[in-house]
């Protein structure tokens, strides 16, 4: 199931601590959607946003070590982000970026994570600069968000305030790293079990069963053009991850989809893309 009904009475809730601008937090991707699939009726999920990037002074040499992280990241875990934006297109206000999309959360919890995810492709992919107000807007149109209120909202008090209280909850549960998850059970009396940085998709898995007490069977998967269909824009990495399969077999899958029209490939630094064409 990808569109999980009842939000509401869940046993788990699931804070997950981001940067739009952090390339593991974009290499968690595959498992966090393996994890909304086969077990997203047991958790709600609530997106954080972390200042860790957003306040750094972006020097020169900053930009180099940024860069280097970035390839070595997308190396290391398959999903592929280009590391040359921090020397050809370099990003001077992350900030911006954190602030737009707390104000496309302003029109929904779903419209936050697809701008959200749709920046991410943008930085991590396109090499886009997203302290361009004129890229923040594009993106904005790309998930069908009400542009003059999106405007509006990015410059208005609210967005700025959304952040800080973002921020607040992160210095509350000691989050220092980034991602971090943090896991509640309904017991309002328990502490959060806090997991900071990747780990395998079984240690999430092991998680939740531990403090449902139970070991739920997983829901079962979609089909992969459904899966394709719902998120638009997917990298290899994230079928094979979600599907069990090795990168070789989900290529030669979609090759035959590309013969039939029905997807498009996008080439990246570290492993393709694929987008769903309606």
């Amino acid at each position: 199931m990808l569109e999980l009904c009842n939000q509401d009475k869940k046993p788990l809730e699931i804070y997950i601590f981001v940067d739009p601008l952090c390339p593991e937090c974009w290499a968690l991707e595959p498992i966090m959607k393996k994890l909304f699939i086969e077990y997203g009726s047991f958790f709600r999920l609530r997106h954080v946003l972390s200042g860790k990037l957003s306040t750094l002074n972006l020097s020169a040499k900053k930009h180099e070590s940024i860069a280097q992280l970035w390839e070595k990241t997308a190396s290391r875990t398959g999903m592929s982000c280009d590391g040359s934006l921090w020397f050809d297109n370099p990003i001077s206000s992350p900030y911006l970026a954190s602030i737009a999309i707390k104000a496309a959360e302003l029109q929904g919890k779903r419209a936050g994570m697809r701008f959200l995810r749709k920046i991410q492709e943008l930085i991590f992919l396109k090499k886009q600069n997203v302290s361009s107000m004129d890229v923040l807007v594009e993106c904005a149109k790309n998930v069908n968000l009400d542009i003059e209120e999106f405007i509006n909202d990015i410059h208005s008090s609210s967005a700025a305030k959304a952040f800080q209280c973002d921020l607040k909850i992160a210095s509350e549960m000691e989050v220092t790293e980034i991602p971090s998850l943090v896991f509640f059970n309904e017991n309002i009396e328990d502490e959060g079990l806090k997991i900071s940085g990747l780990y395998p998709y079984e240690v999430y898995v092991q998680i939740i069963y531990e403090l449902l007490g139970e070991k739920p069977e997983p829901a079962p998967l979609p089909p992969i053009e459904r899966f394709l269909k719902y998120y638009g824009v997917v990298a290899s990495k994230e079928i094979a991850v979600v599907y069990n399969m090795t990168i070789a077999e989900v290529e030669k899958e979609l090759k035959k989809w590309i013969l039939q029209q029905k997807i498009q490939k996008i080439p990246g630094k570290y492993g393709a893309f694929w987008k769903f064409i309606d």
